[in-house]
Order: C-alpha cells, then sequence, then structure tokens
C-alpha cells in the first residue's frame, strides 16, 4: 500500500462570503469562504468570537439553505470545517 493513498479532496479556491449561523438558525454572521471541496470548506470570520463546534454555512442569509459543518481545526480568525449530515 502506498504511503499517502488517502487522496485529498480537490479544493476549489472561491473567496465567496457566506454565512455562518448556529444552533437555532437566529444571527447569522457573515464569513468568507476560501475554499471548499465536497468533504468541507475553509472560512474566515471578521470577528475574533470563536465559534462553536457546531454550525450551519450557507451562501445566503437563509438559514434553511446551508449545510451543517463540524469545526475540524482554527488559526486565528480562520477555520476549517467538515460538512456533516
Amino acid at each position: 500500500m502506498a504511503l499517502g493513498s488517502k487522496k485529498r479532496e480537490t479544493r476549489k479556491s472561491l473567496r465567496q462570503s457566506g454565512w455562518i449561523t448556529l444552533d437555532g438558525g437566529f444571527a447569522a454572521r457573515p464569513c468568507v469562504v476560501e475554499d471548499i471541496s465536497s468533504s468541507g470548506a475553509k472560512i474566515t470570520v471578521q470577528d475574533n468570537n470563536t465559534l462553536p463546534a457546531k454550525l450551519r454555512l450557507a451562501f445566503s442569509r437563509d438559514a434553511r439553505t446551508g449545510r451543517a459543518c463540524e469545526v475540524v481545526w482554527r488559526e486565528g480568525k480562520t477555520f476549517g470545517v467538515k460538512f456533516v449530515r
């Protein structure tokens, strides 16, 4: 078995504005989706507030559109999230 055979998902550079909504769908917060793949995304937030482990990521302010995510890493104002069902 070759090392590194677990290929990373192809990430598409996006730099598109998005919205983070927390449980309950209230208080959508703006973010920038830096890149995205079929399994997750890298997002940057403007404020320094920490994000909860679970959130929704959407491209409109409508919380019903987004996808459920879990934060898998954080580095300053940049977060990596994976999509969950």
